[in-house]
C-alpha cells in the first residue's frame, strides 16, 4: 500500500507547506527526508510551487506563502467527490470557508476550510492528480494529526463533514483518538490500528491545528538535523504503538512530526 493511484472520498490525500522563503524550505525538507524537488511551477501573485518526490513519486508540495498574514504551516487535504458540495457540508457542520473553491486544472479543483475551532484543512477533487503517490514508508507522509482543545466538538464536525467516526486506541496517558472512515481499507496489514483509520486526534491547548507525520529511518538523526538547520523540537521523543515519534518545528515555523517505525521481530 506504499504506492497509491487513488483516494476514496473522505480520505486525506495530500500534504503541502507554504512558506515565506520557499527555496529555503525546499532545501530543508530535501535534506531531512531525501526528497527531490520538481519545479517550480507558478502559484498566484508571483509565487512558486515545488512538488517533492521520493523514488520519482510525488510525496508532498512546497509553495510560497500567499500572504504574510497566513501562518507558516502544513496543509492536509482530504479527497472529496465534489468540492462545492464538500464546502457546503463543512459550512453546514459549523465550519467556515478560508479559500475557494478554485480550479487547478488539469490537476483538480480545491478549497480550504476551517473546522469550528479554526483547524484548517484542504478539500481536493482530483483531476489528473489524485494526491500523494507514495505513503507509509521512510521519507514519506504516513498520517496527519489534529490537535484541538475540543475533541468532542471536532469529532462531531468531521463526522458531519466527512463521515468519520472516532475510536480510542490505547489506555491511560498513551491513549489516542483515531478518526475512521467506515469501509475504507488503507495503511498496511501489519499496522497496530484498524485499516479504516484515516487520521488521529489529540487534546491540546492553544489553537486547533492539523500537522503531518512522516516516517523516517532514524528519528534522532532527523531531530538533530532539524536543530542544525534552525528548527527546534516541540515534543521530545516518545513511544507510540508505531514506534518513536518526535514533534518538530521547521526553521520557518511549520509544525510536523516524524516517526521511526518499530520493526517487528
Amino acid at each position: 500500500m506504499s504506492e497509491r493511484n487513488q483516494y476514496p472520498a473522505g480520505v486525506p490525500c495530500w500534504v503541502e507547506t507554504f512558506q515565506p522563503d520557499v527555496d529555503a524550505a525546499v532545501k530543508f525538507y530535501c535534506d531531512v527526508f531525501g526528497w527531490e524537488s520538481v519545479g517550480p511551477g507558478p502559484l498566484g501573485d508571483g509565487g512558486r510551487y515545488y512538488v517533492a518526490r521520493l523514488r520519482g513519486l510525488d510525496v508532498a508540495g512546497i509553495g510560497s506563502q500567499p500572504s504574510p498574514d497566513v501562518p507558516t504551516s502544513w496543509l492536509t487535504s482530504i479527497a472529496v467527490a465534489n468540492v462545492d458540495d464538500a464546502v457546503a457540508s463543512a459550512v453546514e457542520a459549523g465550519g467556515s470557508v478560508v479559500m475557494g473553491p478554485l480550479d487547478a486544472a488539469p490537476a483538480g479543483r480545491s478549497a480550504v476550510v476551517a473546522d469550528p475551532l479554526g483547524a484548517v484543512h484542504g478539500l481536493w477533487d482530483r483531476g489528473t492528480r489524485a494526491g500523494a503517490r507514495l505513503v507509509n514508508e521512510p521519507g514519506a507522509w504516513a498520517m496527519s494529526q489534529l490537535r484541538t482543545p475540543n475533541p468532542a466538538g471536532a469529532a462531531d464536525f468531521y463526522a458531519a463533514a466527512h463521515g468519520w467516526t472516532t475510536e480510542t486506541f490505547g489506555e491511560g496517558d498513551g491513549a489516542a483518538t483515531m478518526f475512521r472512515l467506515p469501509g475504507y481499507v488503507g495503511g498496511l496489514p501489519e499496522q497496530p490500528v484498524s485499516r479504516e483509520v484515516v487520521a488521529t486526534m489529540v487534546h491540546g491547548r492553544g489553537p486547533a491545528q492539523w500537522s503531518p507525520n512522516f516516517w523516517v529511518p532514524d528519528a534522532d538523526s532527523v531531530e538533530k538535523l532539524t536543530a542544525e538547520r534552525g528548527g527546534r523540537t516541540v515534543v521530545p521523543a516518545f513511544r507510540t504503538p508505531a514506534g518513536t515519534t518526535v514533534v518538530l518545528l521547521d526553521p520557518q515555523g511549520a509544525l510536523f512530526s516524524v516517526t521511526e517505525v518499530r520493526r517487528k521481530g
